[in-house]
């Protein structure tokens, strides 16, 4: 007899894979398909000692490949499935969940991201973000969250699910080997309490009746054997996916609309950018934060905004421009100088973000000397 699931908001103290483990309950998920990789392990290991409790399941496979294609076919199979993995294993994820993209399968993903290129270190980076959002041979279609905390790791873990079976695009939840092992607090809370309605799941295969008599027939291919077909169902889905982008985007931004420099960051080294926004703010510089809380897709109508109306932007992420090259597409015809403070696969503190502010901000106040002509 399974046990009931979270009745009532309580704070509790806790690691970010734990977190996730729970999330997932809340979300009521029905399986996790996984493979162990560090970071992200632990949400293996606390999914099974809560899956027998709350009728869960669990089926660890060979490796990361195997992982995402079953995800993919409990997906089909009508039930909330979703796998956890990091660095290496998120290469291996890519075909399945390309597979994913072309199907339109509700897949869910959480990245833990870790160092790179290839095993590098298990310790932490922001390096997964362009594998994670365009990753594949495909266009990109799937949704992206980057958490910057314990809380929001529970939020939107909950919400992927919800997001993923409302559109039917494969959605990740992107956090980071900081997040995925340190204790926080956060509240934990039952969706439902909080007016989050969960979706329920539906089986893709396997439904009753016979197919052309009893119901339509499905189509559930990832083969084409035509370019038109091929273009078709790809224009298709890329009309679909920008027509909910709007609604999906999400974003965080302050002191703005009056900064001569506003500082870009995302998931875990946004908590660095905040604090140093708000001690130069106490200081007297006028300088505002923005954070794309979706990576896929960006905030793109804020981010032109963004670019048109100050005069300086400051990058800062620990991979070498993951998110700076996304960010700057979308921000191409703006006005603002974009510049960047990259430490690919190392940590950001707000003493850092704060030194790089202060040296743009002097440079961008110093008249230019003029040079005095040669005569020749």
């Amino acid at each position: 007899m399974s046990e009931k699931t979270i009745q009532e908001e309580k704070r509790v103290f806790m690691t970010g894979n734990e977190v996730v483990a729970w999330a997932a309950i809340a979300a009521k998920a029905d399986i996790m398909y996984g493979y162990p990789i560090t970071p992200q392990n632990e949400i293996m290991h606390y999914w099974t000692r809560l899956a027998p409790k709350y009728n869960k399941t669990f089926l660890q496979t060979e490796d990361e490949l195997s992982a995402g294609f079953t995800t993919v076919g409990g997906v089909m199979a009508g039930r909330k499935a979703f796998t956890a993995t990091a660095g290496p294993g998120n290469t291996l994820m890519q075909e399945p969940m390309s597979m994913a993209e072309m199907m339109r399968l509700p897949t869910v993903v959480v990245i833990q991201q870790r160092g790179g290129p290839s095993t590098a270190t298990v310790i932490y980076s922001q390096q997964e973000v362009t594998l994670t959002t365009l990753g594949g041979n495909g266009e990109g279609m799937r949704i992206v969250y980057s958490t910057a905390n314990h809380q929001e790791l529970y939020d939107y873990t909950i919400k992927a699910f919800n997001t993923a079976w409302k559109y039917r695009f494969p959605t990740f939840v992107l956090g980071d080997g900081y997040q995925a092992k340190m204790r926080e607090p956060l509240t934990m809370y039952k969706p439902e309490e909080r007016g989050v309605q969960i979706i329920e799941p539906q089986a893709f295969v396997g439904l009753a009746g016979v197919p052309g008599r009893d119901r339509p027939p499905a189509h559930h291919r990832n083969t084409y054997n035509l370019e038109e077909e091929l273009y078709e169902k790809v224009s298709h889905d890329m009309a679909e996916f920008e027509r909910i982008a709007p609604e999906v985007a999400e974003f965080q931004a302050e002191n703005t609309d009056d900064a001569e420099l506003v500082v870009v960051g995302h998931g875990v080294v946004f908590r660095a950018v905040r604090e140093a926004v708000n001690n130069l703010r106490e200081q007297g510089h006028k300088v505002g934060y923005f954070r794309p809380v979706t990576l896929r897709p960006l905030p793109v109508q804020q981010i032109k905004e963004l670019s048109a109306g100050v005069s300086k932007i400051l990058v800062v992420e620990s991979a070498y421009g993951q998110l700076a090259r996304l960010f700057k597409e979308v921000a191409y015809g703006g006005t603002a100088e974009i510049t960047h403070l990259f430490r690919p696969g190392i940590g950001i503190t707000a003493t850092e973000v704060e030194v790089r502010v202060k040296g743009l901000l002097e440079t961008g106040l110093r008249k230019p000397r003029l040079r005095k002509a040669s005569v020749g």
